[in-house]
């Protein structure tokens, strides 16, 4: 009788571990962060192979990027892919793929970020990109072309869910103060009608801010502290939280893109070992980029090549292309909701992969 119970007691606990649901879904952009660049990050970083924390999470798949339109995509199409379940064109941000760059509408999808909005959580866009720039626009706005800065950045303050977007942070401040201004939109009293703190650096983000808007002329900016800030920020709200943080990849500098992802596989392992298990993480590339290792060997540092110099007779470890890539990109996961990243699947699945992880059923989709 006891072994009868027990079994009953682990089949439903089994049960409903497998049905956890997420609380709060973090997903890490490396954009152009492919795999070869990962491969290269932790030689450069670490002196080996697979040292990096995005390498050691327990759920991992090979995921397509490209485009409705070609087999390589840009920014915007991969996130809006990613973002909304759709795939688009190159240049169109979270748009169907009726859209014409610059030139015609496609049907408005509606990203994951606003389904959260829609259902009261808190949402949060983090990135050392122009805050306008193709994948942290994909999340709050929709355009049919990424080089509408000013229409792009009005959707902030008129969302269409919920109360609009709650965090943002990054780069972009000189460029989106004009392109709003072009608009006939004075942005700092505009921001703080609409609700939102409006700040410059993130030491000056408060621990008690609710909604936020921090622009900065650079990039160059503390990804661990605005990384804690928005979190802190985020999980006031009970019904939990979506953040989307991004981080430049992009290795036409080598060394400079190199550290930058072993910056944000730094903070990753972090927030992995701060949030509870109701957080379901993620890590994913928008596209890859082409770069190779080459040569190089154990216990010396990486050779990297030098976009200052011309020089190319000497001979570099690692060869640098500058270029987007088609190939397959690694998503790693951990959390509830995981399990669901695995073997090969589209960039699209991703979306529906957060989604189930919180427990929210996606419409059918018009025919």
């Amino acid at each position: 009788m006891r072994r009868s119970s027990l079994a009953v007691i682990l089949f439903f606990a089994c049960a409903a571990a497998a049905e956890a649901k997420a609380r709060n879904v973090i997903l890490f952009i490396g954009d152009a962060g492919g795999l070869p660049t990962l491969n290269a990050a932790s030689l450069h970083g670490y002196g080996e192979p697979q040292k990096l924390f995005i390498q050691s999470m327990p759920h991992v798949a090979l995921m397509d990027t490209s485009a409705a339109n070609a087999w390589v995509t840009d920014s915007a199409a991969g996130m809006t892919a990613i973002v909304t379940g759709q795939k688009t064109n190159n240049g169109v941000i979270s748009q169907s793929a009726s859209a014409v760059r610059g030139k015609q509408d496609g049907e408005p999808l509606k990203t994951i970020l606003e389904y959260a909005e829609e259902r009261g959580l808190s949402t949060g866009v983090l990135s050392n990109m122009d805050m306008t720039d193709a994948t942290p626009a994909a999340c709050y706005a929709q355009s049919n072309d990424r080089r509408k800065a000013g229409e792009i950045f009005a959707q902030v303050m008129e969302p269409r869910f919920g109360d609009g977007v709650d965090l943002i942070v990054g780069g972009g401040r000189q460029r989106i103060f004009k392109a709003m201004s072009e608009r006939g939109v004075d942005l700092e009293p505009a921001l703080r009608k609409a609700g939102y703190s409006v700040f410059d650096s993130v030491e000056a983000i408060p621990e008690d801010a609710r909604r936020v808007v921090a622009l900065f002329d650079t990039g160059a900016f503390d990804l661990d502290a605005a990384a804690g800030r928005a979190i802190d920020i985020l999980s006031k709200n009970r019904n939990g939280f979506f953040l989307m943080v991004e981080w430049d990849m992009h290795t036409t500098n080598a060394k400079a893109g190199l550290d930058r992802a072993v910056a944000l596989d730094r903070v990753i392992r972090e927030t992995a070992g701060r949030m509870k298990k109701d957080t379901l993480i993620v890590y994913a590339a928008d596209h890859s980029f082409d770069l190779r290792v080459r040569g190089g060997r154990p216990g010396e540092p990486l050779t990297l090549p030098d976009p200052a110099s011309a020089d190319g007779a000497v001979p570099r470890a690692v060869r640098v292309d500058n270029s987007h890539t088609g190939e397959e990109v690694v998503v790693a996961a951990q959390g509830p909701g995981a399990e669901r990243v695995r073997g090969f699947i589209s960039n699209t699945d991703l979306f529906h992969i957060m989604m189930a992880a919180y427990g929210w059923k996606v419409p059918a989709r018009r025919r």
